[in-house]
């Protein structure tokens, strides 16, 4: 049984298995919400400086997201 589903991911014609793909999946969702964590802050007024922009989830935690889902990526590409 084990060596017929080690045959059957050997013939596929993909060079990853079907887990792979769904945690890739997983990975670019992770990173798109990272980038849309640093989107806004932006001032009504172009004279008028908003300090919105240096808020915490857009200096700190929205790349620690993007980082982490970027980690995530080379995990699922080499998981087995």
């Amino acid at each position: 049984m084990e060596k017929k589903k080690i045959d059957e991911e050997n013939n596929s014609p993909f060079a990853l298995g079907k887990k792979n793909y769904l945690w890739i999946a997983i990975g670019l969702f992770i990173i798109m919400l990272g980038f849309l964590l640093m989107a806004g802050g932006k001032s009504d007024d172009p004279k008028v400086f908003n300090p919105a922009i240096f808020s915490f989830r857009r200096i700190t935690l929205a790349p620690l997201v993007v980082l982490f889902g970027f980690v995530f990526e080379i995990w699922a590409i080499m998981k087995k």
